[in-house]
This record gives C-alpha cells, structure tokens and sequence, in this order.
C-alpha cells in the first residue's frame, strides 16, 4: 500500500510510521457498524458493501481527498469483516486489534467458523495483494475516475466502482471459476487425469457451454498473479480436490482452446485459481469473494 501511495518501496522507518497511521486511522465508529447491521441481508453482499462505503462517507467523510483515502484504506479490513460477518449471520466482529498487521486484523475480525486463521490470513495476503490492479481501463477504476471527475466525493466514487466491479462480467468472475471447478470435479470425480478433463472441455465446447477461468482483455500469457496462486496452492494444498482439478484445467484448457484461432489467450486467469485457493484454505463461501476483491480494489484505485 505504501509503494502504491509513494511511488517506491518505505524504508523500515517509513513502513513503521505508516502502519501506526493506518492503525490510527482503522477503527469505525459505533454508528458506522449501527446503520451497517440495519442493512437488508437480501441479495448479493456487494449491495450491503457498497451501501456500507456511502454509510461510512455520510458519517465519517471529511470532504477531504488526501484524508479520505487513508482513512477509507485504513478503515476497510473492518468495514468489510463487518458487511460480512453481518450478511452470513456469524457474531459479532470484535474491535480492531493494534498490535496485528492489516491483513492479519482482517482475518482475525472474520468470524469465519472452524478455519486455521493463520493459514487464511497467508491466503488473504495474497489474495489481497494480487487485486490491487488499478490500471485505468478495467471497469471498476475506469467507473470510480469517472464519477470522480464529476468531484463526487471519495466514498462516492469507490461506492460506484464497487457497483461496477459486482457485475458477472467483472468482479463476479471469481464466485464463477469456482462454480466451474466445482461442476468439473462433479463430473469427472477425484480421480480424473488429464484426458478426462481435456474430453469436458471438449465436450462442453461443442455444446456451445461456458469455459470460466480462462483468457484476459489484455494479457496474452498465463495471468503472472495465477501463476504465483498456483504456486501457492501446490505448495500447500495439492491434494486438496477442488486444487487438483484446478491444476488438471490449467493443464488441459489452454491445450483445446489454441485449436480455436479466433481465441487470442487461451491461459488461465487470476479468476482460474483464486476461488479455489480461497475454499482449500477454509473460506468456502463464494459469495463473499467479490467484496474481498473489492477490498483490494478500493485500496488500489
């Protein structure tokens, strides 16, 4: 985040500084969670999260770009565990704790039930740090400049981008991949090889059927941030099912859709892999993985 902000990586001094700031800056106020919890819990949770960031600007925005960004980066990890944790019906998120790092507060605030938070916090690490792509055509950025120029407010603006971001098309993606995967390894079983997959894909092209996780507006190569999620996920959860059936689509896809000329990236996606990371690690709720991309998102815009 500070390299994002400044332009170069901070010095121990700096990151210690900033990080203080941060946790300064994180806590909501008691009247943010009260209006959050009397969200409606119907429909998809990226409504509660972009009604959230306009309930947060009405109370605590400050009119003030440069003070808003920090406060809103700041303020985030607790904004959406509470959207969360409010939206699935767990308990109550517990306060801010000084003494964890961003990431590791997010976690710690999930009330996620029966999950290693230390190994879900490496996970969201990395997770977090993938989505924070801002660059100026995709979607949501491109919506949230937008409205900005209009010089709605900060709130406002990543508000709107979070709408834009919840589309199918977009953020949703992710919560697709993993349908997808779920649906390969129902077919095929956990012991499927490399041909069973292939045969699938095969199939489900000639039956004019979706193929999710594959192909980039601009990348022509296997997506670098897919690549390093399937690195983690062989490292640490390759025997995991929904892991193995990932790695069997990454082998397989990009083999069938290069005989299609008109495709210009057959390799896989960060969406391919990112779900079902996420579900290995004992965050198997797909409904959610679009406000933590949306987490990442807001920081990065």
């Amino acid at each position: 985040i500070f390299l994002l902000m400044h332009g170069h990586e901070a010095s121990d001094l700096e990151l210690s500084e900033f990080k203080k700031e941060l946790t300064a800056r994180g806590r909501l106020s008691q009247a943010v969670i009260k209006h959050i919890q009397m969200l409606p819990r119907q429909g998809h949770p990226m409504k509660l999260f972009s009604a959230a960031l306009l309930i947060l600007g009405m109370i605590e925005g400050r009119g003030d770009y440069k003070e808003d960004c920090l406060n809103l980066i700041a303020k985030l990890p607790q904004l959406v565990a509470c959207v969360i944790n409010y939206h699935a019906g767990w308990e109550q998120t517990p306060a801010l704790d000084s003494e964890l790092g961003y990431i590791e507060n997010f976690t710690n605030m999930l009330q996620v039930p029966k999950v290693s938070k230390k190994e879900l916090a490496e996970v969201m690490r990395l997770f977090n740090v993938m989505h924070f792509d801002h660059g100026g055509g995709n979607l949501s950025t491109f919506t949230g400049k937008a409205v900005a120029s209009g010089l709605e407010d900060m709130f406002g603006s990543i508000a709107s981008a979070m709408c834009a971001l919840a589309g199918p098309r977009h953020g949703r993606a992710n919560q697709d991949c993993l349908e997808f995967v779920k649906s390969v390894l129902h077919n095929v079983g956990e012991s499927a090889t490399v041909d069973d997959v292939e045969k699938l894909i095969r199939k489900k092209l000639e039956n004019r059927e979706l193929v999710f996780g594959f192909g980039h507006a601009v990348l022509r190569a296997e997506d670098a941030r897919a690549t390093l999620f399937y690195e983690h996920a062989k490292e640490h959860y390759r025997e995991h099912p929904l892991v193995k059936i990932a790695l069997l689509l990454r082998e397989a896809g990009p083999k069938v859709l290069k005989e299609n000329p008109k495709i210009s990236n057959p390799y896989p996606n960060i969406d391919a892999i990112s779900g079902t990371l996420l579900t290995a690690a004992g965050f198997d709720f797909p409904e959610y993985y679009t406000v933590l991309f949306g987490l990442s998102r807001c920081v990065g815009i």
